[in-house]
């Protein structure tokens, strides 16, 4: 029911933006039949396109967040889309671009507006009592448990445990202060079952019994879901895919392809320009400066990897003398002593940063992404440290979430990985907005600099 009144809330505002921002441009109260024709079309787009992006997914349990970019990157699309039709057909000089940018960004904030109240007033029924999901779990007592702890940590998500079937000798007597009604697991008896849903909680190793449950449940009109114990695994970016009819447990992915790394290079590309106009005398003025403090080129290039595992030459204004890693490559402090004044100070306001804008313009970076790392470096850390090349499923970034949280520099290599991972993970243009937004706070002088 909410998903179907979404839909049609996103189709009337569509047709009301349309109308409000014909209104507005034109100063007039009759629409020119044209435009009445145009704010169809777009209605029509909104409906076919959004459901395809994953909008009208039920709201249970998830953030609100990757929800609004998901319609963002929706409206972006029937945008494109009505944009090239006209076009295509030769009506573009008919419609008003500032008519058509106004219909989409107006009807983009009237969902996100709706969204944005509804969402909290939802949470609010289901901490009431209302609007929730009777849940049996069967599997054994681990996985359950580990359900049962995550649903009742959860109360918005709506889900209420029912009762709990344990599959084989297991006993509830870890979660008995939980107060949970549980039994014995009896395929004779599961046409009893009476619920909303019905959670198959086993580990992947014991897949001839998930099957065998699922076929049990073949007499029940619940939904059923699996959810398999992965909790020794280190998932990025998890997700199911159907390939050529196969079905595949995505664990460790790029989130960015297709519009979203179509954005995100947009992203780049665009800020990288403004910011290398707006710098120009700041980097001459720096240029001069390393000319001035030692002999040698302005830049150094170091072979740094990024997306893909796949290495490129980092630009930096030079902070040291050129022969200053004639005796090998250090980790991270152990170079400070090697610069020279001016390096010294340029490093500690990470000014000696900037020409990795150059790299991002040129594609070899991002403006927000795990902070790249030396060849030599990576060949030692990926032995060493779990998860530590998966940090490579993005391009390399100038800043990103390890650093504005004060993981950079010389510190715990671990902790850094882990914002990564972070970041990878929860993905999305807002994120990569807030992060640019606070590096300019705290990201640019740290004591951690080297």
């Amino acid at each position: 029911m909410i998903s179907f009144t979404a839909r049609l809330t996103d189709i009337l505002l569509t047709l009301l933006a349309g109308y409000v921002a014909y209104v507005g441009y034109y100063s007039r109260w009759q629409m020119e039949e044209p435009y009445l024709w145009g704010i169809v079309v777009g209605a029509l787009l909104v409906a076919a396109v959004l459901p395809n992006l994953g909008v009208y997914r039920t709201w249970r349990g998830r953030l609100l967040s990757p929800l609004l970019f998901k319609l963002m990157m929706g409206y972006v699309i029937v945008a494109v889309i009505c944009t090239s039709l006209l076009y295509l057909t030769g009506l573009s000089e008919n419609f008003s671009r500032i008519w058509m940018a106004s219909l989409f960004l107006v009807a983009f904030v009237g969902s996100v507006s709706v969204r944005a109240i509804t969402y909290p007033v939802i949470n609010r029924f289901r901490l009431q009592g209302r609007n929730r999901r009777q849940v049996v779990l069967i599997g054994d007592a681990h996985s359950c448990a580990t359900a049962a702890q995550h649903l009742q940590a959860e109360p918005t998500a709506g889900f209420d445990i029912n009762r709990i079937y344990l599959v084989g000798k297991d006993t509830m007597s870890e979660l008995a202060d939980m107060q949970l009604r549980w039994a014995a697991y009896d395929a004779n008896n599961v046409h009893d079952i009476d619920t909303d849903e019905v959670w198959i909680c086993l580990p992947i190793s014991r897949g001839n019994q998930v099957k065998e449950v699922i076929a049990d449940l073949g007499l029940t009109a619940a939904n059923v879901r699996f959810m398999p114990d992965m909790r020794d695994f280190r998932l990025i970016n998890h997700d199911i895919s159907n390939v050529a009819n196969l079905y595949l447990l995505d664990m460790s992915c790029t989130p960015i392809s297709g519009l979203s790394r179509f954005l995100k290079n947009a992203e780049d590309r665009i800020i990288s320009a403004l910011i290398l106009l707006m710098i120009s005398p700041v980097m001459l003025a720096l240029a001069i400066g390393v000319k001035l403090s030692s002999p040698g080129p302005v830049f150094y290039r170091q072979e740094r990897v990024s997306w893909n595992g796949k290495s490129f030459g980092m630009l930096k204004f030079r902070s040291m003398p050129v022969d200053s890693e004639k005796d090998g490559v250090q980790w991270g402090g152990a170079q400070k002593k090697k610069t020279t004044k001016f390096g010294a100070f340029i490093r500690k306001t990470s000014l000696d940063e900037l020409p990795q804008f150059i790299n991002v313009l040129k594609g070899d970076m991002s403006i927000v992404g795990p902070r790249p790392e030396r060849t030599i470096f990576v060949d030692r850390f990926k032995h060493e440290i779990p998860g530590y090349m998966q940090k490579h499923l993005m391009k390399a970034g100038i800043t990103g979430w390890a650093q504005i949280n004060g993981w950079r520099g010389d510190t715990d290599l671990e902790k850094r990985i882990e914002c990564d991972l972070w970041y990878i993970e929860n993905w999305s243009l807002m994120l990569d907005m807030k992060i640019i937004f606070l590096t300019i706070f705290k990201g640019f002088i740290s004591k951690n600099a080297y």
